[in-house]
């Protein structure tokens, strides 16, 4: 169960829900919060403290409930405000933290401060926005790029100026420089916190705040050298001046002094800065009057070796003396990692069970996404069963986020798997079935044990949970580390490799005890042999 104490997020396990992807009770096709809270018990089996929901807002569901028409409203197509209550009640119940999401940087084209802000150069809400003058020749204000494909300005008719929209055009951009919108922001998560919720997921949390003068991206030294292969060309920018600036610093002081309002109240925040993740990650939850935790995209990616987790966490031990880190492998943005990490002829089912191990010993909170547990890879999707607007512009170069949005499976005999007695939304891949969690439940050796088992572990030692980390030196594909704290000491010892490792104990470092994974390692005169994929867990002395 997640305690009650006020740093209850502080090494947590936060289990992410996509509403829509979870579990369906009205034959739509669609998940919805009731069908969330008839799924609660699961989540709490797993030993997870906190769930984050995704957007169940009021919205036209351009961008999946991430395009907000009504910041205070359940849209219709998950339920009602009583519905959400019940969540909170259930979740609390069953011991755990209700964490919601918060699309602040933009809102959908179609909620009522964007229509009276388009409707003249001179009305209450004019400035919500980020609205400019064209050039004198008509182009957009400057080289901003939008993340979902072209320019980041959209011309509207109306007042006859450019908006700025960082994502899609239906998805503008409000004007963090007007203390107004601030208010008015921080005024709708009140009504949230009055609510019962214990946190918020800030999302594009750095997108908030642009540059006053506008002022054009510098391109990438990459890109002038002309080596940028990348699909989308945002990438092809140095994003210095339309997100990350330092007046949002101001704006996160003003969001946690609400939330001290409220007892035992935790953010999290998503930054997506591509160049300077860790520098923000510190500033935003440094100092104890921001953010609590962040996460950033560096294990989100393809890369998967020691080196390279070990280069992430270091780099952040080292950024951020006195703010914390919430560490993910899968979220509803990425390809799952099983999929992204599993190389060819690989064993996915043991790459989830390692990953679960290594992603249990890191230093931080930890975040699991929905399907996950049961090692689900990313499903392929057909063109036109996309749903993704990210995706159907950019395919087939990039497929979309679809892959991993694909509903839950809970019954392998079940009419979609359990999920809807209606169409689901997307397809539900066949293969995931073999892996729904009625199978799962009670077999000693799947993945949905492994977690639970994992899960369990960490939080039986205060070492994983709060405890520092302290990295030693390896050879090959080894990752070898420290974790200290709460009266013990941990050796954690992973194999990233597909053929066995030795790993000689380093001179100082003895174990005292073996803690059993089931992974097969074997310690013998002060050599540990590590199968592929393979993990150790073990007292030093």
């Amino acid at each position: 169960m997640a305690s009650d104490h006020a740093e209850w997020w502080r090494g947590c396990v936060i289990y992410q829900i996509y509403p829509r992807s979870f579990q369906d009770t009205t034959a739509d096709g669609s998940g919805d919060l009731r069908g969330i809270t008839s799924r609660l018990a699961h989540v709490a089996s797993l030993g997870a403290d906190a769930v984050w929901l995704s957007p169940f807002f009021k919205s036209p569901m351009v961008d999946m409930g991430y395009d907000v028409s009504d910041y205070t409203a359940v849209d219709p197509m998950f339920g009602t405000s009583e519905d959400f209550d019940a969540v909170v009640a259930e979740a609390h119940r069953l011991g755990l933290k209700v964490i919601i999401d918060q699309v602040l940087s933009h809102s959908s084209d179609r909620h009522e401060w964007f229509v009276e802000s388009r409707a003249s150069r001179d009305n209450p809400k004019a400035d919500w926005y980020v609205w400019a003058d064209p050039k004198p020749d008509g182009t957009a204000p400057n080289n901003w790029l939008s993340v979902f494909g072209g320019p980041a300005w959209e011309w509207d008719a109306i007042r006859r100026q450019y908006y700025m929209h960082n994502f899609l055009a239906s998805q503008p951009d409000l004007n963090f420089h007007n203390p107004e919108v601030q208010d008015a922001l921080l005024e709708t998560v009140r009504f949230w916190l009055e609510r019962g919720v214990d946190g918020f997921r800030l999302d594009t949390v750095n997108y908030y705040v642009h540059d006053r003068w506008l002022r054009n991206n510098p391109p990438l030294a990459s890109s002038v050298a002309g080596t940028n292969t990348e699909t989308n060309p945002y990438l092809y920018q140095e994003h210095l001046f339309d997100k990350t600036q330092p007046e949002n610093l101001a704006f996160l002081k003003r969001f946690r002094a609400l939330l001290d309002e409220y007892e035992g109240r935790a953010a999290v925040g998503e930054v997506g800065d591509e160049a300077r993740s860790l520098q923000t990650l510190a500033a935003y939850t440094g100092g104890g009057d921001k953010l609590d935790m962040c996460y950033t995209f560096d294990l989100l990616g393809p890369q998967f070796s020691a080196a390279h987790v070990r280069g992430c966490v270091e780099a952040f031990e080292s950024a951020v003396s006195d703010g914390w880190v919430c560490w993910a492998f899968s979220n509803h943005d990425v390809v799952r990692h099983v999929t992204r990490w599993t190389r060819p002829g690989g064993d996915p089912e043991r790459m989830a069970k390692f990953s679960i191990a290594l992603l249990s010993c890191l230093r931080g909170s930890i975040c699991l996404y929905q399907g996950e547990e049961l090692g689900l890879e990313e499903a392929e999707l057909a063109f036109e069963d996309l749903r993704d607007p990210y995706g159907i512009r950019f395919w087939p170069g990039f497929k979309g986020r679809d892959g991993c949005r694909t509903p839950m499976v809970w019954e392998k005999g079940a009419n979609n798997a359990g999920f809807s007695i209606g169409r689901p939304w997307l397809p539900i891949p066949e293969s995931h079935r073999a892996r729904a969690v009625d199978i799962q439940n009670g077999e000693e050796k799947s993945v949905l044990a492994s977690y639970r088992a994992m899960l369990a572990l960490r939080k039986r030692h205060a070492a994983l949970v709060q405890g520092s980390i302290r990295f030693l030196d390896a050879e090959s594909d080894v990752l070898a580390f420290i974790r200290d704290g709460g009266g013990e000491k941990l050796l954690c010892v992973f194999n990233f490799a597909e053929e066995p490792a030795n790993w000689p104990l380093p001179q100082g470092i003895d174990v005292a005890e073996t803690i059993d994974l089931g992974a097969g390692a074997a310690l013998q005169e002060k050599i540990l042999s590590l199968p592929p994929l393979g993990c150790f867990l073990g007292r030093a002395g």
